[in-house]
């Protein structure tokens, strides 16, 4: 993987990086994706990919929330609820689009890490991919990456 940790930087209005996230964002609430923004696509940017997972879920390999992929370059964000207008891989549920946060009760704070993949290819992956195949696919043309993790929890 060709990293170039620099410019690239994400953000969510939302909340802060290491914040919680409002219950809007979880099975707690409406359950809708939170909205993402971010700035320094490094040249050569073709398009951006983006997973969620959060690694505290008690599962092997944590739950993943969101895969999306297919961003164009000239893309700066996405608005809450959105990101249907781009290619949806398959989260932890085998279900297409953004799983909201729902840690079980007492089992403490989980994070959520939302990392954006800038791409020096659009690879025109087909939707519905999981989020490993996704990144054994963009693993050759990451030229940055960022990430922003929220936090969460049913205690």
């Amino acid at each position: 993987m060709k990293l170039n940790h620099g410019t690239l930087v994400v953000t969510s209005t939302a909340f802060s990086h290491g914040g919680r996230m409002p219950d809007a964002h979880s099975a707690n609430g409406e359950g809708v994706s939170p909205e993402l923004s971010w700035s320094g696509v490094p040249d050569g940017t073709r398009s951006l990919a983006l997973i969620v997972e959060d690694p505290d879920a008690p599962l092997v390999g944590g739950f993943v929330h969101w895969v999306l992929y297919g961003i164009p370059a000239d893309v700066t964000s996405i608005p809450e609820g959105g990101g249907a207008e781009y290619r949806q891989g398959l989260n932890s549920r085998g279900e297409l689009g953004w799983r909201p946060a729902a840690p079980p009760p007492g089992h403490g704070t989980h994070h959520y890490f939302f990392h954006l993949f800038a791409l020096d290819d659009d690879l025109d992956l087909p939707a519905g991919l999981a989020a490993r195949d996704v990144l054994d696919r963009i693993d050759p043309h990451v030229i940055n990456q960022a990430r922003v993790v929220g936090t969460y929890s049913n205690d």
